[in-house]
């Protein structure tokens, strides 16, 4: 167990207003900080004042990207108790990351122990109109100083919070999907299933092109053949054809998706006969203009589950469901909401309570 020394900051920041909340703008009063040295192992946890970092410009996170992140949420119950969903598969899935990013790993237990002492401090940071949350971000940065190619020796974790409006403040609002054909996002051998600002920042071209067309969010295609669907921006991606859901499988180039594991959990307890693996491009769009294509959804920490409404590739277009959120995906998102607010009895043990609010 880890021993975190908390200070607390001489003055608070003014509490913004809630009905304007936003995502990732507004930061909390602390912080959550853990020093890496080889010769001290991670060492001198502590919560302090939020502020910002000193690194020399030649910092290896600087010029080589070696650095990791994750995302989870914070939210308060009616009955005013602040709780968690699931954060060991965030810290599992951390310990992960380091291992591919070179990273020396965090145990699981010394993540959510830091996660929930945090959000504790930060309790009165929890918004408390509906549907809105903590967003929560654990990250580690390489902190070496030098230009050499090679792993870091040094490290720095940190967590910062940062409370965030509703994902649909007016009803959930299906979208509209660009399929990329030109530019990938990840191939075999590299980071996709590592959660690195490196694969965000090789989206970033596709997504720009798709929203000048329009399109909300962009689907990926396998790095090899550009032929099977792989995820969606921030999302997982899975699609629902004649009564059986498909999505692809998490083999090193998809994200292994809190959101997307526990919703494939609840489709099979169901009865949906859920399939990870390969799906051709051209077989989701055949489906789609012979009527099989009943639903079409995207899960993730921020969305929870985001329905879409249109699938375009290569110029072709087909519409799913009418434009409307279909009933297995009105049926997750009512699930995992309903649990993580509180609304729904927990029965699958991924609520973890923190403190009252």
């Amino acid at each position: 167990m880890l021993d975190i020394k908390i200070t607390k900051a001489a003055a608070l920041k003014q509490k913004p207003d809630e009905s304007k909340l936003g995502f990732g703008m507004i930061f909390t009063d602390h912080m959550f900080l853990m020093d890496y040295t080889p010769a001290q192992g991670w060492h001198e946890p502590r919560v302090v004042p939020y502020a910002p970092f000193q690194l020399d410009p030649a910092c290896v996170v600087f010029h080589y990207a070696q650095e990791l992140f994750e995302g989870l949420k914070a939210y308060r119950t009616a009955g005013n108790t602040i709780q968690l969903f699931r954060p060991d598969c965030n810290g599992q899935r951390m310990f992960d990351s380091c291992d591919r990013m070179c990273i020396p790993p965090i145990p699981v237990e010394d993540f959510v122990q830091a996660v929930k002492t945090l959000v504790e401090v930060e309790k009165d940071w929890v918004p408390h109109i509906e549907g809105s949350s903590l967003y929560i971000r654990p990250f580690i940065i390489a902190t070496d100083v030098g230009m050499g190619v090679h792993a870091s020796k040094n490290y720095t974790f940190c967590i910062i919070c940062s409370p965030s409006g509703a994902y649909y403040p007016e009803g959930i609002d299906p979208v509209r999907i660009y399929v990329e054909d030109e530019y990938i996002r990840a191939a075999p051998g590299l980071t996709g299933a590592a959660k690195c600002g490196g694969n965000y920042a090789a989206s970033v071209k596709a997504g720009e092109l798709a929203e000048k067309k329009g399109f909300a969010q962009v689907l990926w295609l396998d790095g090899v053949e550009k032929k099977y669907v792989e995820e969606v921006g921030a999302m997982n991606i899975l699609f629902k054809i004649d009564g059986k859901i498909y999505t692809s499988a998490c083999v090193g180039t998809v994200l292994p998706g809190v959101t997307r594991r526990s919703c494939i959990e609840l489709l099979r307890d169901w009865g949906y006969e859920v399939i990870e693996g390969k799906l051709a491009i051209a077989d989701v769009m055949k489906a789609g203009h012979e009527g099989r294509l009943e639903e079409v959804f995207g899960t993730g920490t921020a969305a929870v589950v985001s329905p879409v409404k249109e699938l375009d590739w290569k110029g072709d277009k087909v519409f799913i469901n009418d434009s409307k959120i279909g009933p297995v995906t009105q049926k997750l998102y009512d699930t995992m909401t309903g649990m993580q607010w509180g609304r729904l009895a927990d029965n699958k043990g991924w609520i973890v309570p923190v403190c009252n609010g």
